[in-house]
């Protein structure tokens, strides 16, 4: 008996031991997750080593690790900057880890919908890094984009803007289309087709993606690509207050208030700015407000919630184009009808959207997004003001999972968008030419009033199958139907009644992709892809304003190889791509009268072109970095088939659009705080009219930017810069406007001038907490 007594009392002592052991264990057990800073895709197989001991581990496929103690960790994985992170608590750890500038290749991208490493792509995708945003002056964007091969955008104004890629976008006469844009997952693209982006604040963008070519498969409407715009996010435990101030030529004034705040589930990002500028030019003055609001809420390992809201509150004049005898000669001159009416634009403009993440598991998971967003624009123009609202709603949301077929692996996605939105508008005569000059604008009687109820959906599927070791082959798929409802408000009983339904037919749209890997250093691709892009309202319009029922989206065929990677020890990173597209339906802008146009088919298009872009770190140690870029675009675009009226176009040049931009730059930085960049960029002529017989005259552009950085202490440093464009005094016309006819025995007014050489300087303050 008593012998069975000490037997069970070992037992329950073991058994004691046992459970305290595994319980002291458990509560060391540390578990967490590492992420993209930005984008918040999970980062699998991130490298995560004990300083203490050097004990290494490695997250899961859903970025998920386990540790069993505390202290300080570094987490390091190709394409971003190794952290250090000291972990002093045994709750669940969220990691965020910034992309490097200088290994791009290595990035994961969601361009695609399916994130994955950029060279495992098989879609041209360029990733415009947060470094490459900094050497410019945070005013314009466009020097930026133009530094992107193969896409251009013209810059008449901080507010007159047109992007293209590829050559699509180049016939539209004021703005961007046919191009997609995202701020995040919030459509940036109204519902009639048109995209802003230059009037976002430049300091509240960490880095864009941009996918070149047809992206109708996953996107819908977009011939020539999408650009996405992701947003800057604060920090987790970490909390900053950034101030800025900067100044320049033609009366720059800017001044900027970054607060950032983060917890360890939550980071709240908020940015200030208010820009002041008189403008090279007559009636050129230029001033934004804008706040933008990001904030991630992380509610555990399966669910992320993010809000984004922005709103801008814009007056810009418009001095408009100029003759070739007035752009040479006096640049600075507005257009006279433009200067007369004193024209501008005003507009008042608000997004906001909310973003669910949920993983189901480690094979399923869903993300929701639903968004609103307003636009209200005043705009005198000489022939008449314009006063608009606009206000949009609209849901997106997908599958992503992950399977094997054939012990293979299979990753797709499923989901669809809805996008909604309404648009009164009125016009009223311009009353500016009865009263004195400086009166500028003044209403008269109302000449036209609409209402357009606009809507769109699209179906997408997309799938990435590993089919052999090292390749992987990609097949996408989209629906899309597009309609308009236009109720003509001003009608009368004594002119034509133009209101009407009108929907295109239904599209879809295929890609197939294919990419191998063929060594550690490099990976090769192609795919073949379709797009297209329905008219804008105004392209739609008779010159009685009625809408024509007869024009056609404008689509096409993409096709095109290219490969990337690394090499010298990877210091030189390369991205090369070599294209052919088939454009139909070709939409033209025909003149009808003095800056008003119509919008027919008219014929087919080819845009074959290479690109290329090299970086290639020079000099890389903990004193001292040295860097160089060198980006190329060459196209030859051509109308195949284009008859306009009795004019025959085909075998012509594509209006709009170089033959070749080389840009080329070298970054320097120091641990002693001394930075700077030097950016130089060749832009070939650009065809001015149908015909091809104008042409603008090509020029060169280097811009130099340099600045000191004082790191005063762990908490507080102090940037300062100082920058010159044109550094060499070019004169060269920043936009053209195609195919501008004379009227009342005046020349055609093509030209924007670029401006002169310009200077900017200013200082940032950060405190960190």
């Amino acid at each position: 008996m008593t012998s069975i007594f000490n037997t069970t009392s070992r037992g329950l002592h073991l058994l004691l031991l046992l459970t305290i052991t595994f319980n002291s264990f458990g509560q060391n057990i540390i578990k967490g997750i590492v992420v993209d800073k930005e984008n918040g895709i999970p980062l699998p197989d991130v490298q995560i080593t004990c300083m203490k001991d050097n004990t290494q581990t490695r997250s899961n496929q859903l970025g998920e690790f386990m540790l069993v103690k505390k202290g300080n960790y570094t987490f390091s994985i190709a394409g971003y900057q190794t952290k250090q992170v000291h972990i002093k608590n045994s709750k669940f750890v969220i990691i965020q880890l910034r992309i490097h500038s200088l290994e791009l290749n290595e990035v994961i991208i969601n361009a695609n919908h399916i994130p994955e490493k950029l060279k495992q792509s098989s879609s041209t995708i360029h990733i415009l890094s947060r470094k490459e945003i900094d050497r410019s002056n945070h005013i314009n964007i466009s020097p930026v984009i133009n530094r992107i091969p193969g896409i251009y955008m013209h810059s008449g104004t901080l507010n007159t803007n047109r992007i293209t890629i590829r050559g699509i976008g180049s016939r539209n006469l004021y703005g961007t289309s046919k191009i997609r844009a995202y701020y995040q997952d919030i459509p940036l693209t109204s519902g009639n087709g048109g995209t802003n982006i230059e009037d976002f604040e430049l300091n509240s963008i960490s880095y864009l993606e941009i996918l070149k070519g047809g992206t109708s498969s996953i996107y819908g409407s977009g011939l020539g690509g999408t650009i996405q715009l992701i947003p800057k996010k604060g920090l987790l435990n970490q909390s900053s207050i950034q101030s800025g101030v900067s100044f320049g030529s033609y009366g720059l004034i800017k001044g900027i208030i970054d607060v950032s705040y983060g917890s360890a589930k939550s980071s709240t990002h908020i940015i200030y700015s208010n820009t002041h500028r008189n403008g090279y030019r007559l009636n050129n003055q230029y001033d934004r407000q804008t706040i933008t609001m990001i904030s991630d809420y992380y509610s555990g390992k399966k669910d992320k919630l993010t809000f984004i809201g922005s709103y801008i509150d814009l007056k810009a004049y418009i001095p408009s184009s100029l003759d070739e005898e007035t752009y040479l000669n006096n640049p600075k001159a507005a257009a006279f009808t433009w200067e007369q009416a004193k024209g501008f634009e005003q507009s008042k403009r608000g997004i906001f959207g909310i973003s669910w993440h949920h993983q189901y598991n480690e094979q399923l998971k869903h993300i929701t997004s639903t968004f609103s967003s307003f636009r209200n624009t005043y705009e005198p123009r000489p022939f008449n003001i314009l006063s608009e609202a606009t206000f949009a709603i609209g849901i997106r949301s997908r599958l992503l999972g992950k399977t094997k077929v054939f012990n293979k692996n299979l990753n797709w996605t499923f989901g669809g968008e809805f996008f909604k939105d309404w648009q009164e508008s009125e016009t009223f005569d311009n009353l500016y030419s009865k009263f004195p000059t400086q009166k500028g604008s003044v209403k008269g009687d109302k000449s036209s009033h609409f209402k357009e109820n606009r809507n769109y959906y699209n179906f997408f599927f997309e799938t990435n199958y590993t089919m052999i070791a090292q390749t992987q082959i990609s097949l996408g798929l989209n629906f899309n139907k597009t309609s308009y409802k236009l109720d003509d408000l001003f009608y009368k009983g004594t002119n034509l009644n133009q209101s009407g339904t009108y929907t295109f037919n239904s599209i879809i749209s295929p890609k197939l992709g294919i990419s191998h890997i063929l060594s550690e250093n490099m990976t090769v691709y192609g795919n073949i892809s379709h797009g297209f892009s329905p008219p804008t309202l105004q392209e739609t319009l008779l010159p009685d304003g009625k809408i024509n029922n007869d024009i056609k989206p404008e689509s096409g065929w993409n096709f095109e190889i290219g490969t990337r990677g690394t090499f010298m020890n990877k210091r030189l990173q390369y991205n090369l791509a070599i294209y052919h597209m088939d454009l139909s339906n070709l939409l033209v802008a025909r003149r009808t009268a003095q800056d008003e146009f119509i919008g027919v088919n008219a014929g087919r298009t080819f845009h074959k072109g290479l690109e290329l872009s090299l970086n290639y770190q020079w000099i890389k140690s903990n004193s001292f970095s040295l860097s160089n870029y060198l980006s190329y675009t060459l196209n030859d675009y051509s109308f195949k088939d284009f008859i306009d009226g009795i004019n025959d176009f085909s075998g012509n040049k594509l209006t709009g659009v170089p033959s070749q931009i080389l840009s080329i730059g070298v970054d320097i930085d120091t641990n002693q705080g001394f930075w700077g960049s030097i950016n130089f960029q060749y832009v070939d002529e650009i065809p001015i009219t149908d015909h091809n017989d104008l042409f603008s005259k090509s020029y060169k552009l280097t811009d130099l930017k340099m600045g000191y950085r004082l790191i005063l202490n762990k908490h507080l440093s102090i940037n300062t810069y100082f920058g010159l464009n044109n550094l060499f005094n070019e004169v060269y016309a920043s936009q053209i406007l195609i195919n501008a006819q004379s009227f009342n025995n005046k020349a055609p007014r093509y030209y924007y001038p670029g401006e002169p050489r310009n200077y900017y300087l200013g200082i940032q303050v950060t405190n960190k907490f």
